[in-house]
């Protein structure tokens, strides 16, 4: 009866403790539990907070003794710990160095209790030993990847990204399905290109050493596109091909990318490939379409764009088409060669036929048919008929909706609004666009809504951007001598300060494509004189590299831009393609491969 009315007594002063604990009163807490501490069955209920506040108050010499005659009693491993850690907090670290290396060593075998080592002492902050925890279990039961997730976790709050990246990779080694994972962490944690250039050197090393050299590809080619390394990864890509024979092509997917990144001519060499080596697989007819798209993406980005090259593309799309009838491949082709005619040939009729023809088609996708529908409102709106558009567009929403095509149709209809002065119409479908799932769309929206905002702010009417968005309509049909004319006379004019950088933007792009170029860099750089801080100083100068490189062949001076560009702009979203295009042309992606 005694007895129990002794412990009901202790329970109640260990809860009163803990809220001492809890509330932060240390010593209140010190005390009540150093009194509890009298009692050895109070250990299991008041250590972990008790110890911990011997460690914070810096009471080192109480906490030796009170381990010391735990581990008398009962030799567990948790005290053992803690007698290490306070080795550790009381300064005396070559101390601590021998006691761990003897405990680890002695607990090896029994990777459980070194993993709980491990998390104990992070939890103290000691992950050095931590770490070294687990390297001697790794030692003792002789298995290299033992921990390795664990073990890459802890150099990462080390700082330690070259045994991070080690830990990583033996991680992947365990099995093909921790490469996604992998990839993902490596994404987020490599941002430097010295880091990513240094882990490419460790997979070639793995590659050469590797019984896996899959999943070492695998990553090798996944690094170079980090970089934009197009044509690294097609080597590696090719490789991959070659000695895994996939059923699904990976140069095909790095094709795809180098060409969405505009990198053309690795685009057809992926493509290239695999045509000659997947002739007679799924992968042939996407990467011939490619090859075609890839020089047509090279034929409308050299101006002025050359008529006689845009008749070989629309004949090479029209020999696709005849030689694929049934394949989906070849209405993706029609809707190319349409667009050919309509903007490069001025033959809307010829365009809006074979789109007329293709939405008729019984067998053709929803999708195609809703592409077709959207390009066929694009004609409409270069023969002035806005309201078969419209009702094009219209239709597209209704049958996407909440699809990347749906959102696509909704921006071209507030696009026409915007063009027709009735900015309000407009502005309500791009506050709807703001949140589309799609970047490209969403960030399209949000730059013409800011446009309108800032404008109707300073212009209740919007009278001057009523015109500029005349000009702009201008533009869209292709109508590029009178919007140049119109935009020049409006520039003059100085009706609205508020729109002047868009002026000279748009200015600048039909003087580049009217193969103006020197004119067009003379209008970029108002841009950047006059609006330095503002959002289209980035596009401004990034452009006038794009046009050294790529118009006037000039490598020194295109150089010269992208490596200051990212000095003034680090935040941009150009910064990663200057970086690439400034070390493609310095030649180390050529240096790199040949090593």
């Amino acid at each position: 009866m005694m007895c129990t009315k002794v412990m009901a007594q202790e329970v109640q002063e260990i809860a009163i403790a803990n809220e001492y604990y809890l509330r932060g009163e240390k010593e209140k807490a010190h005390e009540a539990y150093q009194t509890l501490a009298k009692n050895f069955l109070n250990t299991p209920l008041i250590y972990s907070n008790y110890i911990g506040l011997m460690f914070n108050l810096g009471k080192y010499k109480e906490a030796d003794a009170y381990l010391e005659k735990l581990i008398k009693r009962e030799n567990k491993f948790l005290y053992r710990l803690d007698l290490g850690v306070l080795l550790v907090k009381s300064g005396e670290q070559q101390k601590a160095n021998k006691y761990f290396a003897a405990l680890f060593k002695a607990n090896a075998a029994d990777v459980y209790k070194m993993k709980s080592a491990a998390d104990h002492l992070s939890a103290f902050s000691l992950l050095e030993y931590s770490t070294r925890a687990l390297l001697q279990a790794r030692e003792t039961t002789d298995n290299p990847n033992l921990f390795a997730l664990e073990l890459a976790n802890l150099y990462r709050l080390q700082g330690q990204k070259k045994e991070m990246v080690s830990e990583y990779l033996n991680y992947v080694s365990q099995a093909q399905g921790n490469l996604p994972y992998v990839k993902n962490v490596l994404q987020l944690l490599l941002t430097k290109p010295d880091e990513l250039k240094a882990l490419e050197e460790v997979l070639y090393q793995r590659l050469q050493e590797t019984k896996q050299p899959e999943t070492y590809t695998d990553l090798l080619i996944w690094t170079n596109l980090q970089q934009k390394n197009f044509y690294g990864a097609f080597i590696q890509a090719r490789a991959f091909d070659k000695r895994f024979k996939k059923e699904q092509s990976k140069t095909l997917e790095i094709g795809q990318i180098a060409l969405n990144n505009q990198d053309y001519e690795n685009a057809i060499r992926c493509f290239g490939f695999v045509t000659k080596e997947y002739a007679n697989t799924e992968n042939f007819l996407p990467a011939q379409l490619g090859i075609i798209k890839a020089q047509e993406s090279k034929v409308k980005k050299t101006f002025p764009v050359n008529r006689d090259s845009v008749k070989y593309l629309i004949n090479e799309y029209n020999t696709f088409q005849q030689r694929y009838t049934n394949q989906p491949g070849a209405d993706e082709a029609q809707i190319s060669e349409a667009i050919l005619y309509a903007y490069y040939l001025d033959q809307k009729d010829s365009a809006s036929n074979l789109l007329t023809r293709l939405i008729k088609k019984t067998n053709a996708s929803a999708q195609t048919i809703a592409q077709a529908k959207i390009n066929l409102g694009d004609i409409y709106l270069l023969k002035g008929e806005p309201w078969e558009s419209t009702l094009l567009y219209s239709q597209v929403e209704k049958t996407q909706h909440e699809s990347p095509l749906g959102y696509e149709a909704k921006l071209r209809n507030a696009k026409l609004w915007y063009f027709n002065g009735d900015f309000k119409l407009a502005q309500e479908h791009l506050d709807i666009l703001k949140q589309a799932t799609s970047r490209e769309i969403a960030n399209d929206a949000m730059e013409l809504s800011m446009r309108i905002k800032e404008n109707i702010a300073a212009d209740s009417n919007g009278t001057a951007l009523k015109e500029f968005a005349s000009i702009e309509l201008l533009v869209y049909q292709n109508k590029l001598d009178e919007a140049l004319d119109n935009l020049q006379h409006f520039q003059s004019a100085k009706t609205s300060p508020q729109i002047t950088d868009d002026v000279y933007w748009l200015e600048a792009n039909l003087l580049m494509k009217r193969g103006k170029f020197d004119e067009s860099i003379a209008q970029l750089q108002k841009i950047i004189n006059e609006f330095g801080n503002d959002i289209l100083a980035d596009d401004a100068y990034f452009l006038q590299g794009d046009i050294y490189e790529h118009q006037l062949k000039n490598k020194d001076k295109a150089m010269e831009i992208y490596r200051d560009f990212l000095t003034k702009y680090p935040g941009s979203v150009y910064a990663a393609e200057a970086r690439k295009r400034f070390r493609l042309l310095r030649g180390d992606f050529e240096e790199k491969i040949a090593q």
